[in-house]
């Protein structure tokens, strides 16, 4: 009796795994698919989507899908500078192949900075660029500012003005400050002070209302905005609305390089630099490429942006003015004072 027993739970238990494994089995492709494709888009990080990829055969070749791979967010893509390897190489360029632009301008980020493939790093994020990736563009500007990857005479002001200004028109933040400044200061292009500061209140502005969108603000300093919007208390400013809000959340390309770099690899060539930015990760292709801040000379950044947010993030309280110094590189730092009372180190 005992035996026989055993033998009908066994029996059971098998017809329910048999019939949930038949269950899985009669979806039709597309549905999983598509649902592999919601997945891949609200990844938070890369492990949602490779735990989803080692399930079983099925969901493996289902998930390598050109339709699933091309939808995979930003986060999907935030490997870690440790867990870098060939597999993740090839599982960008898989991507890349797929049409995904987060994908292409991540690999071209790696590519132009880490792996120092300048050419195939530009050209992967000018194909993002071009389908109107505003990271990608304003990532481009920088280079077309520095004349990264090649000479100082290399540099093309106006070119990096135009990318900023289609980045800034996609609503990228950095890009909409960058051309503020550029204009204030007609740096590759006609002075225009009045526009300029236009542009830097108008970047603040957007600043504000990505923060105040943010259910962690929301949840815990609705009295000190409004403390310090009726000037009831008196903070530091990272806006001109004077509210002491964090830091934007780094995308996972900028992320990668700080790791990468700050993990102890080394930068090619002598006395190579890190922008200062501590939400950049930018290292100099070249010595003495990025501006150097010519009132404490201890600090440089790749880009006006760079330099004017890392002010009200944490310079401001450590610049120590010295009444002369001199550059590595032989020149005096330049100095103008920015509209909004930001100092814009320049070259």
């Amino acid at each position: 009796m005992t035996m026989m027993t055993l033998h009908r739970k066994k029996l059971r238990s098998s017809r329910r795994t048999t019939a949930k494994s038949d269950f899985f089995d009669g979806l039709p492709d597309d549905l999983v698919v598509f649902i592999l494709c919601k997945l891949s888009s609200s990844a938070s990080s890369p492990s949602d989507l490779i735990n989803t990829l080692i399930t079983c055969k099925r969901l493996n070749r289902l998930g390598l899908h050109s339709v699933v791979l091309s939808k995979a967010g930003p986060k999907a893509f935030a490997i870690r500078a440790k867990n870098w390897s060939d597999s993740a190489h090839r599982f960008l360029k898989q991507c890349v192949s797929a049409g995904n632009i987060e994908a292409c301008y991540t690999l071209g980020m790696i590519r132009f900075y880490c792996l120092q493939n300048r050419g195939s790093g530009a050209s992967l994020m000018a194909k993002a660029a071009m389908r109107s990736h505003a990271p990608a563009l304003y990532s481009l500007a920088v280079v077309q500012f520095n004349g990264s990857g090649g000479s100082k005479k290399e540099k093309d002001l106006r070119a990096g003005v135009a990318l900023c200004a289609r980045a800034a028109s996609l609503g990228h933040v950095d890009a909409l400050r960058e051309l503020g400044h550029c204009l204030q200061d007609g740096y590759g292009v006609k002075q225009n002070v009045a526009e300029g500061r236009r542009l830097l209140v108008q970047a603040n502005a957007r600043e504000l209302a990505s923060v105040l969108r943010s259910a962690t603000w929301r949840s815990h300093h609705y009295q000190h905005l409004y403390a310090c919007l009726t000037g009831l208390v008196s903070c530091p400013l990272l806006s001109d609305f004077g509210c002491n809000v964090p830091a934007p959340e780094l995308h996972p390309a900028n992320r990668f390089l700080k790791e990468w770099f700050g993990s102890g690899r080394a930068i090619s060539g002598q006395g190579m630099r890190l922008c200062s930015h501590v939400g950049c990760g930018r290292p100099e292709t070249r010595p003495h490429e990025f501006r150097r801040c010519s009132v404490c000379g201890t600090v440089n950044y790749c880009s006006r942006g760079c330099q004017a947010l890392d002010w009200k993030l944490r310079h401001k309280v450590k610049c120590k003015p010295i009444e002369r110094w001199l550059g590595v590189d032989g020149e005096l730092g330049g100095l103008v004072e920015g509209g909004d009372g930001e100092n814009v180190a320049v070259g």
